[in-house]
């Protein structure tokens, strides 16, 4: 079954594009030059983020958890003529490396990259959103979701990756930091009336929330 749903998974990759020649080369570099390559949002997904960026045309778009700046490239593909991305690192060692892959992409001038902690960041970027991305400490995600969802604009887009970490979110076992904030940030998006939602069974987890 497994060898099934990964000929399933690698037959959609493939089938999903075009892909920019500079992500190939993220990819490439961060499979080279980090110990945690997996974090890596991945073709497949990187090809939804940038469709949902480019139904929404942003203006102003939040990640919190850059890593080598994947995800935020290929976000940034939808953004408006004169949009900004904010995206937040914690990391040093990989926010070098995002920055440069930030430097020789086209969208060098719209990316906006902040290095430190998202509670200390937060306060200081723009008041209000079209599109945020989550993928960065899962256990802050529930605070994240009170933090942000008043700065998400209507009509916006609010993401979540890894949010069925692994299958344990939907499985019962030992008790877990990750897997309890996951499960609490779920309910949370399910429960908000000001969102319609959908969880996305892709790797491990999207979850797309878009504010009514």
């Amino acid at each position: 079954m497994r060898d099934t749903i990964d000929l399933r998974y690698e037959y959609a990759e493939r089938l999903s594009g075009p892909l920019p020649t500079y992500l190939e080369e993220v990819e490439r570099q961060t499979f080279l030059k980090t110990m945690a390559p997996q974090m890596l949002s991945g073709r497949l997904q990187g090809r939804i983020l940038s469709m949902l960026s480019q139904l929404v045309r942003p203006s102003c778009i939040l990640e919190l958890g850059t890593f080598t700046g994947y995800s935020a490239l290929c976000l940034a593909e939808g953004l408006a003529p004169g949009g900004e991305l904010h995206t937040i690192e914690g990391n040093r060692e990989t926010a070098f490396w995002a920055a440069k892959n930030f430097a020789v992409s086209p969208f060098s001038e719209s990316l906006k990259l902040h290095v430190g902690q998202a509670a200390d960041l937060l306060p200081t970027l723009p008041d209000r959103f079209d599109l945020i991305f989550l993928d960065g400490d899962k256990r802050g995600y529930p605070g994240y979701f009170h933090q942000l969802i008043d700065r998400l604009n209507p009509g916006g887009l609010l993401l979540a990756d890894n949010i069925l970490w692994d299958g344990k979110v939907s499985k019962s076992g030992k008790p877990d930091p990750d897997v309890e904030a996951l499960r609490a940030y779920n309910e949370l998006v399910a429960a908000d009336e000001r969102l319609v939602s959908v969880v996305l069974p892709l790797r491990d987890g999207l979850s797309v929330g878009r504010r009514v």
